[in-house]
């Protein structure tokens, strides 16, 4: 059985914490990347201390070295045997997930936020293709909205569209809507692709469920405690891709374009697209997670 998290101070908890996440296995990548980081996360959360709080060891007034009481303690070690008994994302526990320094609201009724499309949002990545007459924006796959909230922050001109096929994530994002006070700048549809999103739309911004059938099998717990919905795309992970691909065309303004999150699944959609001319956007995981396509390509492309 594995051993209660425990530390006299925020630091001895944290330290304790990581051991035991890695003790146990868990699997990251909900918002973090290893062991330390999520420990710190948790016990942050849990006491109730800024997430962003500077950690140094070795200086006396660090929050590292704060005092926690017997009883906080104990919450400390109650939430890590929680992560690591249900194998449920840390996200899913604290009912909170970061994005480019915001923060959204998430449960188990949508997935997990954790778009690299957001990095080019904040970062300006996208802002050089888009036409000096952009004012629609749709973002497909809303999820919790946090992709349509970024993009409302990003370009106050513009006004933008969240469309979910779940009844139960678009829930989750007027929380969201609601809580950065968007509601005159964001709207929620719900709609199976782009069946209600007729458009025109100047921009589509899209993380579409992708991973395929032979990655869906093997995915950790952690992954299986997100909405199936989200994530599963057929048997090659491009099902939703290829009818989106085709429909888009007459849902777009002449000048739109199109980004679009395809994750570990460039050489599938290389292999079903083969002859559509699409640009691969930088991001922290590389350049081959997004990728950029003109209306005119994809109209060709239909065609």
């Amino acid at each position: 059985m594995t051993q209660a998290v425990q530390g006299a101070t925020v630091g001895a908890l944290i330290q304790s914490g990581a051991e035991q996440l890695a003790q146990a296995g868990v699997v990251f990548g909900h918002g973090t990347t290893n062991a330390w980081d999520e420990a710190a996360w948790l016990v942050l959360w849990r006491l109730g201390l800024p997430l962003d709080s500077v950690l140094e060891e070795g200086v006396a007034d660090s929050v590292e070295n704060r005092t926690v009481t017997p009883a906080n303690q104990a919450l400390v070690a109650t939430l890590f045997e929680e992560r690591i008994a249900t194998r449920k994302p840390a996200a899913y526990l604290t009912r909170e997930a970061w994005l480019q320094g915001v923060p959204f609201y998430v449960d188990e009724r949508a997935i997990v936020p954790r778009s690299f499309i957001a990095e080019l949002l904040a970062g300006g990545g996208i802002d050089d293709w888009l036409s000096d007459q952009t004012r629609n924006v749709l973002d497909l796959c809303t999820g919790n909205g946090s992709l349509a909230c970024l993009a409302a922050m990003a370009w106050p001109e513009v006004a933008v569209t969240g469309a979910d096929i779940s009844p139960d994530a678009l829930a989750v994002a007027r929380i969201n809507v609601d809580k950065h006070g968007l509601q005159q700048r964001v709207r929620l549809i719900e709609s199976d692709g782009l069946a209600a999103c007729p458009g025109p739309w100047d921009l589509i911004l899209c993380n579409p469920p992708y991973v395929n059938a032979q990655s869906m099998a093997a995915l950790p717990q952690e992954y299986r405690a997100e909405p199936a919905l989200a994530l599963a795309g057929g048997a090659d992970g491009m099902d939703f891709v290829r009818r989106l691909l085709q429909d888009a065309p007459t849902h777009m303004s002449q000048d739109a374009v199109l980004v679009l999150e395809i994750g570990n699944e460039r050489a599938h959609f290389e292999a079903a697209f083969p002859q559509l001319p699409v640009f691969w956007l930088p991001t922290s995981a590389g350049e081959d997670q997004v990728l950029l396509v003109t209306r005119a390509a994809l109209a060709h492309f239909s065609a």
